[in-house]
């Protein structure tokens, strides 16, 4: 499994930003499919997940804010960043897992990419 993500960039706080992340390979494999991020001196935290069956999680600082969705096209999910604030500011890393993601780890990540929301 690969897993391209995009979309991060430079944003005004309140202001909103949408990622991608598309798995291609063998994602028949993939239960679920998320977001962690990693701000500096921060541990990694599990942003939002939703699994196969549809079962949505969202990180409570995100809760209200943020939503994630399955594409079209298959295998796709998106994140719509709302409100965006200053503490958002992160690498996030798209992510899929066998099972569930959870506890930092994932079976298969793709590479990160950077948000920052300018006060």
């Amino acid at each position: 499994v690969q897993l391209q993500a995009s979309g991060g960039g430079l944003v005004q706080a309140g202001g909103s930003l949408r990622l991608s992340c598309a798995g291609t390979g063998s994602t028949r494999s993939i239960n679920t499919m998320g977001w962690y991020r990693e701000a500096p001196g921060k541990q990694r935290e599990l942003v939002a997940s939703l699994t196969g069956r549809g079962y949505v999680y969202y990180g409570d600082p995100v809760k209200g804010r943020f939503t994630i969705s399955r594409g079209p096209p298959e295998n796709t999910v998106y994140l719509e960043m709302n409100s965006l604030r200053s503490e958002d500011t992160a690498v996030y890393y798209c992510a899929a897992d066998r099972f569930r993601l959870e506890g930092g780890q994932a079976d298969w990540w793709g590479r990160g990419t950077q948000v920052t929301v300018s006060s």
